[in-house]
This record gives C-alpha cells, sequence and structure tokens, in this order.
C-alpha cells in the first residue's frame, strides 16, 4: 500500500490503569498460534480477560443468545487463518460457519462471492442472525472485485441465508465498509465507510443499498484531530523510520438505538459524534438537506473506535487515548466505565445475553503500518461485569 493510501485509512477500525502492575495471564507454549484462551479468568476491577490470541488479530466481536462467542480477524498485516471464528467453551477458535467460508486466500481459485476475503465486523441482530461484513480489501489497499458483501448467517442452523453484494456504486474503489448495524423488524441494515466517509443504509427486503452523507463532514475525519495513543502520536511510519502523517480514518463506530429509533455514528479521527433518526436514513424520500438538518452533535473529546447502545439507550464508545471505556447515560455526561492497560486499542464493543459488555483489543497502534512488527502481547478479548443499570 502506498503511503498517502496508507495515511488515509491506515485501519478501518481505525477500536488503563496507566502505570499498573496487571495481572500476567498463564498460556501454554505449545498451543496453536490462532489459540484464543478464555483460563485462566483474570478479574481485575470488574474486567475479567475471557479470550486471548497470540499472534492473530481481531477487530469485531459478537454474542449470540446461547452464549457463543464470535470473532473475525481482517486480513491485514500480520499472520492469517481465518476470517471469522467461534469459540468453543474452552477459548478453541472453529472457523465459522465452515471451513469452506474460510478458505480464500490472496491467488488461490476460490470464487470471492461465496467466500470471505477480508472481513472488518460481525454482529448479532435481535433475530439471533449473525452478519459478517467483508470490505473485500485486503491489506487495507485495493478492493478485489466482487469480494464486497455482507453475509447473514442464521444461527439456529448455522446455515448462510442471504448474501448482499455491493456493486461499485455502494463500494466504490477507496471505500472500507466498516461496521454494520441491523434493525430486524424493520429489515434495514446501517453501514459505515471508514475509507472514503459515508454511511451505507440497506433495504433488506430489497437488497437496495444507498450511499448517503458521504459530501457531509460528518462521515469525515476531522483534519485537526492527532490521536495519542498510550501517549504517542499516531502516525504511519515512513520507509526510514520517521514519524509520517496522521491516518484520516472517516466513519467508523455506529451503534442503533432501536427504542428511541436513533442511530450514532463518528469517524474514528475525529473528537465528534453524531446521531440521527433512523427512519430518516431508512426512507429514501428524505432529501439530502432534510437528513443533513436531522443531524445532532454530541461532543465528547474522545478518539473512538466502537460504539453500543443498551436497552435503555446509554451509549457507550471505546476511547483509544484512555485504554477505556465510557459510557453516556445523560446526554452530554460521560463516565469512564473501565480503564486498564489491558484495553490496548478497544475496538468493538458487543453485550451478552447477561448483560455483560464484551470489549475486543486490536492494538492498532501496536502493528504496522504505525509500528515495524506486530505486537508480541497478545490480542484480547475483556468482558465487563454486567451493569446496575
Amino acid at each position: 500500500m502506498n503511503a498517502p493510501r496508507r495515511a488515509r485509512f491506515a485501519s478501518a477500525a481505525l477500536v488503563a490503569v496507566l502505570a499498573t502492575t496487571v495481572p500476567s495471564v498463564v498460556t501454554a507454549d505449545i498451543a496453536p498460534p490462532n489459540t484464543p484462551r478464555r483460563k485462566p479468568v483474570v478479574v481485575k476491577d470488574g474486567l475479567e480477560e475471557v479470550a486471548s490470541s497470540a499472534k492473530h488479530q481481531w477487530t469485531g466481536i459478537a454474542v449470540a443468545r446461547d452464549g457463543r462467542i464470535f470473532v473475525n480477524y481482517p486480513r491485514w498485516n500480520g499472520p492469517h487463518e481465518w476470517s471469522v471464528a467461534v469459540l468453543g467453551k474452552d477459548g478453541t477458535p472453529t472457523p465459522y460457519p465452515d471451513a469452506e467460508w474460510n478458505a480464500w486466500k490472496p491467488g488461490s481459485d476460490k470464487g470471492v462471492a461465496d467466500h470471505f476475503v477480508c472481513v472488518q465486523s460481525v454482529r448479532v441482530d435481535a433475530a439471533n442472525h449473525l452478519w459478517v461484513l467483508d470490505p473485500g480489501a485486503p491489506k487495507l489497499a485495493a478492493l478485489v472485485p466482487g469480494a464486497p458483501k455482507l453475509v447473514e448467517i442464521d444461527l439456529a442452523t448455522d446455515q448462510v441465508v442471504r448474501t448482499i453484494r455491493f456493486d461499485t456504486k455502494a463500494a466504490p474503489e477507496g471505500s472500507y465498509l466498516n461496521d454494520v448495524r441491523v434493525d430486524s423488524a424493520k429489515q434495514v441494515a446501517y453501514l459505515t465507510d471508514s475509507g472514503l466517509g459515508a454511511l451505507l443504509v440497506i433495504d433488506l427486503k430489497t437488497g437496495t443499498t444507498r450511499r448517503l452523507l458521504e459530501d457531509h463532514p460528518s462521515t469525515k475525519a476531522e483534519a485537526d484531530v492527532v490521536p495519542k495513543v498510550e501517549g504517542k502520536e499516531l502516525r504511519v511510519l515512513l520507509p526510514d523510520g520517521t514519524p509520517g502523517p496522521v491516518p484520516q480514518v472517516h466513519a467508523d463506530g455506529i451503534a442503533l438505538d432501536l427504542g428511541n429509533d436513533r442511530l450514532y455514528f463518528c469517524a474514528l479521527t475525529s473528537r465528534t459524534l453524531y446521531k440521527v433518526k433512523a427512519s430518516l436514513l431508512a426512507d429514501p424520500k428524505t432529501t439530502k438537506e432534510a437528513l443533513a438538518a436531522g443531524l445532532e452533535k454530541i461532543a465528547h473529546g474522545y478518539v473512538c473506535d466502537g460504539l453500543e447502545v443498551d436497552e435503555a439507550g446509554h451509549v457507550y464508545l471505546t476511547d483509544l487515548e484512555g485504554d477505556a471505556v465510557s459510557v453516556m447515560k445523560v446526554p452530554g455526561l460521560w463516565a469512564r466505565l473501565a480503564h486498564d492497560a489491558r484495553i490496548a486499542w478497544p475496538d468493538s464493543l458487543a453485550f451478552g445475553p447477561d448483560g455483560a459488555l464484551y470489549v475486543t483489543t486490536a492494538q492498532i497502534h501496536r502493528t504496522p503500518p504505525f509500528a515495524k512488527a506486530m505486537p508480541e502481547t497478545p490480542f484480547r478479548i475483556l468482558k465487563l461485569a454486567p451493569l446496575p443499570w
């Protein structure tokens, strides 16, 4: 990938108690390199480590009604074995929904339409279906023609029931489809594009996809924002090893409040959260002017990757600069829930059936193109105990 492109969206996922001694996690040297571990459990200040992966980087997480944990591994700079996996009770990953869907590799003769190419996120909807978002851009570079797609899997049968493929109008060159939320009752899906900056709205009854707000500042990175992660400015390393440009990562985090008909979203390289009526987005008759007028800014000051909303309408976000997860219970008032050195680039959030909040750590700031090599510390899945509200 050339430097300008890497600077524009060097990560699409693109999402601590400082100087705190963190309990160690025992790992077996003989374990396969892609084996997450969920034992021994480490609990510190209500934060439990439920899985770790020594070498394979994950971004997205989804938790089914039966407690099964699904993760995805983007095809970026580190080793890559599978794109989507389900974790067994002992933490062992199994390719999901099967090995064949995960069999594509660069140069293989596998068709990209019915194989995962570069999965960025996973999401379980209210109907207990898993949605897998594949932007189809390995190494965050050029799109593989025909690869961008959204795959729906029925968790009752573990079978793919629908694949929505995106043409170059929905996913043009330079796009990187990042995250997805689904209103299963109204049959509408909402996606972010962190490569070019836009929201995508899909009518799941017809398969029609529309790109919205692609010319609006709400979906764009804020040029004056320079993230500082672990006290260091997030900059792409130049070939000589010196710090280069700040990545411009556009619309990234997304969350859907079904009860209040609100969609929240933000660019990663920004410090502003937006919300809008989902019904405005879903209505194809809504004009650009009406949609722009319906946007509401929520200043938060964070650099955020992942968003989530609970049943009470509380908004949660991952704080990349603070190694933390925060919540907004009262409009405009944020409180920190978890702050720990293990929360290294908190990427995605998902609630489990018991109300516990799960977060993946992607360590993006410790990987190329921001570092010379992949990190030696494991990628973790952490869980916050069910919250009192």
